[in-house]
C-alpha cells in the first residue's frame, strides 16, 4: 500500500487540490481529462448511451408496473396470492441477475436493460397497489350514482386518487435505475457511463472515473430535478380540473 501524502501549509493544500497525487487527481487533471473526452465526443456517447439504457429499461417498467399495479390494488383476493412473489423476489438486488441477465442476453444492450427493468418495477409496483387499494369506496359510490362507465371510474376516480403516489414512485425508481445502469455497464456492455469508470480503473486514468462520477451526478440531478418538475405541473393540472 502506497503512503498517503501528507500535505501541510496553504500552498501544499492548494497544490493538493488543483494537481493531486498519484492515487487523486487534482482539478487540473480532472479539468483536463473532461476536455479531453469532451473534443473527440467519448463523453457524450457514453452519456447518450447511459440515458438511453435507462429510458428504455424505465419506460417498459412503467407499462407494466402501473397496470399490473392498478389491478392488484382492486382485487384484493390475486392480490394476497401475488404479494408473495412480490415480496419474495423485491428484496433480491437487481445487480444480483446479472449473472443470469448475461446467460439468458449475451453481451450487449439486453442484459443492461433487463437490469434497470427489474430495479424500477417493484417500487414503482409496490406504490402503485398500495395507492389503487386505498381508494376509499364511496368514491366509487359516488361514481355508481353518477352512473360512471368503467372507463369514467378510471379516468375521474382511480386516477386522479392514485396519480400522486404514481409519480413519487417513477421519481424514486428512476434515480435506482440511474445507479443500477453504472453498475450493469461495468460488466455487460462496451458503451455508457459505467464503462467509461471501469476503462479508465483498467487504464489506471482516475481522472477519467473522475469525470464519469461528475457526469454521472449531474445526470442524475437533472433527471431528478424533471421529474419534480413533472410533479409539480400533475398537481397543478389536477387542481385546476377540480376548480
Amino acid at each position: 500500500m502506497q503512503p498517503i501524502a501528507i500535505v501541510s501549509g496553504e500552498d501544499g493544500m492548494l497544490d493538493f487540490i488543483w494537481n493531486g497525487t498519484k492515487n487523486l487527481p487534482g482539478i487540473h487533471q480532472v479539468l483536463t481529462a473532461f476536455w479531453q473526452l469532451t473534443a473527440d465526443g467519448t463523453l457524450l456517447r457514453c452519456a447518450v448511451a447511459s440515458l438511453f439504457r435507462v429510458t428504455v429499461g424505465f419506460y417498459c417498467a412503467v407499462l407494466l408496473a402501473v397496470p399490473l399495479g392498478l389491478m392488484l390494488g382492486r382485487r384484493v383476493a390475486f392480490n394476497r396470492w401475488a404479494n408473495v412473489a412480490i415480496q419474495f423476489l423485491r428484496p433480491i438486488s437487481p445487480l444480483a441477475w446479472i449473472p443470469f441477465a448475461m446467460l439468458w442476453f449475451g453481451v450487449g444492450d439486453m442484459p443492461a436493460l433487463f437490469i434497470i427493468f427489474i430495479a424500477a418495477f417493484f417500487p414503482i409496483l409496490l406504490s402503485t397497489i398500495e395507492a389503487s387499494a386505498s381508494i376509499h369506496p364511496m368514491y366509487f359510490q359516488v361514481g355508481a350514482n353518477l352512473q360512471f362507465s368503467r372507463l369514467e371510474v378510471f379516468r375521474f376516480i382511480i386516477l386522479p386518487v392514485c396519480l400522486p403516489n404514481i409519480v413519487l414512485a417513477l421519481r424514486i425508481s428512476l434515480g435506482i435505475s440511474w445507479m443500477v445502469v453504472v453498475a450493469a455497464e461495468m460488466i455487460a456492455v462496451r458503451s455508457g457511463l459505467g464503462f467509461l469508470i471501469m476503462d479508465g480503473r483498467n487504464a489506471l486514468r482516475l481522472d477519467y472515473v473522475m469525470v464519469a462520477m461528475i457526469a454521472i451526478g449531474l445526470l442524475g440531478l437533472l433527471l431528478d430535478r424533471l421529474m419534480t418538475g413533472f410533479e409539480r405541473i400533475d398537481a397543478l393540472r389536477w387542481n385546476l380540473e377540480r376548480k
